[in-house]
């Protein structure tokens, strides 16, 4: 019955379904950041919204969310037209453009923010709630316009798939055939901008970097593929937000916005750990079997070479276990005069050949 009245309480649907909408959208776009080598392009449009936020309500005098949407929109497209114009025009790498235009913006914005808690204004109570997100405020009005963004976005990207996937891999091979490189790399970036305005509401300029890097580095872990990687992206998105929400609401306290990004960042830890193929457990694994199949070749050549020094061998912990597995396959016997070494079967002998032979093909 708890969950029956969780599942109906209002504040609890529009955080949900706000929270869903920004995986929905910072997942795929993300994985265009995170293939682009600009993981810090969601940091830095994130905080250029802060003046936009701020502008949009010295005009307005109001808090209305589509004029914030409107003015972050265009602080941070801003802000991520003038990387890309650094980038292009001057000696700057990548991520020194990103910090200047990130330090810049944000401290505008924290300016204005100052400015505008000096006047006084009744309505300026909460503004700085997009600093850090106040999913709990989120009105269903909210989430039509949000959904409205993320359906947008989505459908261009959709629309204009093969070359933004051709340009994130090869821009040169897609300038050579006439592709406005430029023009599209503007786009991508103005898409990543339309995400981060869509999770101000939900998780705030501060954090919503990580709910642009979190869900696509997860993917990677996961997919060769950039449309499964897009895929999967979403859906640890969806997961990270509607687990986030469903923890704070239950939790009575804590705020929605962080708990969202833990959840990402739990994730991200999980899949860099038990991806397959990736995961540092699967590259554990790897390395303890190749390192067995080692012991096991030097131990043939060894017993080939010079089969009546193998009642000499160190018998260390390794040594034995390995002993035992080259047995049990049916490499090696016991010494048949009855000693302690050991001696190669027909098998054995088979093998230990190969052995021998690579490697003195890989010497010669």
């Amino acid at each position: 019955m708890q969950w029956l009245d969780l599942l109906s309480d209002y504040t609890f649907q529009n955080v949900v379904i706000g929270a869903s909408l920004l995986g929905l959208i910072s997942g795929p776009l993300g994985c265009f950041a995170v293939l682009r080598r600009q993981s810090l392009l969601g940091d830095a449009i994130s905080h250029a919204a802060l003046p936009g936020v701020c502008l949009s309500f010295i005009i307005t005098g109001s808090r209305d969310i589509g004029g914030v949407i409107i003015g972050s929109l265009a602080t941070g497209s801003l802000a991520a037209l003038t990387m890309l114009l650094l980038t292009r025009k001057s000696r700057l790498k990548t991520d020194a453009a990103l910090g200047i235009c990130l330090s810049i913006f944000f401290a505008v914005g924290i300016v204005l923010l100052t400015y505008i808690q000096g006047t006084n204004n009744a309505s300026q109570g909460g503004l700085e709630a997009f600093l850090f997100g106040q999913a709990a405020a989120t009105l269903r009005s909210d989430l039509w316009i949000m959904g409205s963004i993320t359906l947008v976005t989505l459908t261009l990207l959709a629309v204009f798939w093969k070359q933004a996937k051709l340009v994130t891999f090869d821009g040169q091979y897609a300038r050579s055939l006439g592709m406005p490189v430029n023009a599209i790399e503007a786009a991508l970036t103005a898409m990543v901008a339309l995400a981060v305005v869509v999770g101000l509401q939900m998780v705030g300029v501060i954090l919503m970097a990580a709910m642009i890097v979190a869900p696509a580095a997860a993917a990677r872990q996961w997919s060769r593929h950039l449309g499964g990687m897009l895929v999967i992206a979403a859906g640890i998105g969806i997961v990270s937000g509607v687990s986030g929400a469903t923890i704070s609401t239950l939790s009575r306290g804590l705020a929605t916005g962080p708990l969202v990004i833990l959840t990402a960042t739990a994730i991200v830890i999980i899949s860099l750990a038990l991806a397959p193929g990736r995961g540092l457990l699967w590259g554990f694994i790897k390395h303890y079997r190749q390192k067995e199949a080692l012991q096991k070749q030097q131990l043939l050549y060894a017993l080939y070479k010079h089969p009546s020094a193998s009642q000499h061998y160190r018998t260390t912990f390794g040594v034995r276990r390995v002993l035992s597995q080259l047995k049990r396959q049916g490499y090696l016997i016991r010494s048949p005069d009855g000693g302690t070494g050991w001696a190669l079967t027909s098998r054995g002998e088979k093998a230990a050949k190969q052995v021998v032979a690579t490697f003195e093909e890989v010497v010669t």
